[in-house]
């Protein structure tokens, strides 16, 4: 699998505009050797004089995080996690001055490089660095955060992991193709039709995904049509209000009902409110 460059969508960023109005937010290619398993690095810098929460309604994939930033009471603080897939919405308070440099790798694509561990041990969870990678320590992260520019940046996440990998893993190459095929092709609705594409029991397929994606097939299918919906809501000012209930066939739901139910249950207000406040001047 090659990339053809970082993705320019703002899926899964609930609210993008306002939040690009008050960031620094751009994406970078990794080195040739790593694009086979990452989507890409993300970089965000900010400085606010007051605090902002930003939501983002998270993808299939597990993220190395590495941040700057003024904590709660104040202080300032350094860090290193690896963020596991997020299942619910995720809310970070931004304040003062923060960078974060971030790697989205792609769904299946990071266990190669933790091969100890089923990337589901990781799921709903954030946890420190060295808890994954040994040998990582504050100066690891003080690697990445404290060149000035951005291409200084990409060099010392290039290195942070091509030193730590990857492993080759036939099955994480099979689970990228798969979940990469429920991203583009909408047909693709049901666990047992994807089971049938990849030539695996359903049993197989939930043991594949739990092992190098870290959620099921049938929650990776739901979590894309929910970005597709918070797309058409983001793009109601410019196109006119989605049709819903054109929509919920469009991304397979039984009806409109079963739509709304997901979408507010993810992103915590009904679609028809959400496309309105977006809208909004």
């Amino acid at each position: 699998m090659t990339s053809s460059g970082p993705r320019r969508d703002t899926r899964g960023i609930v609210d993008a505009a306002e939040l690009l109005a008050r960031v620094r937010f751009r994406r970078h290619e990794p080195a040739p050797a790593l694009r086979p398993y990452l989507e890409h690095y993300w970089f965000i810098d900010w400085s606010l004089s007051e605090p902002y929460a930003s939501h983002v309604v998270p993808h299939p994939s597990v993220n190395v995080v590495f941040q700057r930033y003024r904590d709660d009471s104040g202080q300032d603080a350094m860090s290193g996690e690896v963020a596991g897939i997020g299942l619910e919405l995720f809310t970070k308070k931004l304040m003062g001055v923060g960078r974060v440099c971030g790697v989205q790798f792609r769904p299946g694509g990071f266990r190669p490089f933790a091969p100890q561990w089923p990337v589901s041990e990781w799921t709903g969870r954030r946890v420190p660095l060295d808890e994954v990678f040994a040998d990582a320590d504050l100066a690891s992260v003080e690697a990445v955060l404290s060149p000035e520019t951005d291409h200084a940046r990409v060099a010392a996440l290039d290195a942070f992991l091509l030193a730590r990998g990857p492993a080759p893993d036939p099955q994480a190459a099979q689970a990228m193709e798969l979940v990469e095929l429920v991203r583009t092709d909408r047909t693709v609705r049901r666990v047992s039709e994807l089971a049938r594409t990849a030539g695996l029991s359903s049993r197989s397929l939930q043991r594949l995904f739990a092992h190098h994606v870290g959620v099921g097939p049938k929650w990776v299918i739901l979590r894309y049509r929910i970005h597709e919906a918070l797309e058409r809501a983001e793009g109601g000012e410019t196109q006119g209000s989605p049709d819903w209930a054109e929509l919920a066939a469009e991304l397979g739901y039984s009806d409109q009902a079963h739509l709304v139910r997901d979408f507010t249950a993810t992103v915590g207000v009904p679609p028809t409110a959400y496309a309105r406040r977006v809208s909004d001047p």
